[in-house]
């Protein structure tokens, strides 16, 4: 009887054992997973904001969202929107990345721009993935805090 109990702590330990390596497991492959996304919505960002300095607005609609291209209809209407509308964006002087947020299966990513004057912008980025990838479906800008530097 007492070889059977042991036996059976020794399986059920095996078994603790098992399911710990497991939730272990899937955290890391989780946030690795996590980790790559982050990584490949901030080169969607950086990307479209190089082609914005280079007046590549051709380029620059390729990183938005289908709704956001179906909303300005074209690269030229789309370059002008920036231009007036997000001036820190098309020409900034500073961009920083800051945290990133899982949103119902979407990314947040937030950054930190200063724009030419020295005024400090923060925006947020909504981005959707699709077929080609992670794709820009809006942003929202706030004046950065005072005290930002």
């Amino acid at each position: 009887m007492r070889a059977m109990t042991k036996a059976m702590m020794r399986a059920g330990m095996r078994v603790r054992m098992l399911s710990v390596c497991v939730a272990v497991a899937l955290v890391v492959f989780h946030s690795g997973l996590a980790r790559a996304d982050s990584d490949a919505v901030r080169k969607v960002i950086s990307d479209q904001i190089t082609a914005f300095q280079a007046d590549d607005f051709d380029t620059a609609f390729t990183f938005a969202s289908p709704s956001i291209k179906q909303i300005f209809g074209d690269a030229e209407r789309f370059g002008q929107m920036v231009r007036n509308g997000y001036p820190m964006v098309w020409r900034p002087a500073e961009v920083t990345f800051l945290e990133t947020e899982q949103v119902d299966g979407a990314f947040r990513q937030h950054v930190l721009i200063r724009d030419q004057q020295g005024v400090y912008y923060e925006l947020q980025y909504d981005m959707i993935e699709g077929e080609e990838g992670w794709k820009i479906n809006g942003v929202q800008v706030k004046r950065a805090s005072e005290g930002i530097a």
